[in-house]
């Protein structure tokens, strides 16, 4: 059970939060459970989305943004979250089960997305220390500094819904993905 309130209309949420949850259910079709728990703040549902949508314009692929989003769960250990990205990164960004598996081990079966995936790995589990060979290396795989920067603001993001879901108990409403006790 939820932690905190989570809405269960758009009509029951601040009357600031219902026309970015309107937009969110035109987008989506449906208004997942995180926007309606976030809509409690029109605030901070404003700035998830000005994020999201802002790097959506970046440079990385979408399948390597779920990617990241994927090993960024299970480091920290959000079910929420490792549900809804699975769901996207099989049905929006087309991964297999191997590749699913690969990310949520912190790699990817991709060469140049593994160096990605790897790195925002790194940054999550060091929060953020890394080393002068982690950046060079992530780097030197064919990533450019507009998309070294991108990497770490997807995992800054992701870390953000792990730990609002995690703190609010958010209710799945994903196919159930459970995260496993060795994250990566």
């Amino acid at each position: 059970m939820s932690r905190l309130p989570t809405p269960a209309t758009i009509e029951d949420a601040p009357e600031a939060s219902r026309s970015l949850l309107t937009a969110v259910k035109k987008q989506l079709g449906v208004v997942p459970n995180l926007f309606r728990l976030v809509s409690n703040s029109p605030a901070a549902l404003e700035g998830y989305l000005g994020m999201s949508g802002a790097l959506a314009k970046g440079k990385l692929p979408p399948a390597t943004r779920e990617r990241i989003a994927l090993a960024v769960a299970q480091i920290n250990g959000c079910s929420y979250c490792l549900s809804a990205h699975t769901y996207l990164g099989k049905n929006a960004a087309k991964l297999d089960d191997a590749e699913i598996a690969a990310n949520r081990a912190g790699t990817s079966n991709d060469p140049k997305a593994a160096a990605a995936v790897r790195f925002a790995a790194k940054v999550a589990t060091a929060r953020g220390h890394v080393g002068d060979e982690d950046v060079r290396a992530v780097k030197m795989a064919g990533y450019d500094d507009a998309q070294v920067i991108e990497i770490m603001q997807h995992v800054a993001l992701n870390t953000w819904t792990n730990y609002i879901n995690e703190v609010g108990k958010t209710a799945i409403d994903f196919p159930v993905v459970e995260a496993t006790a060795n994250a990566a």
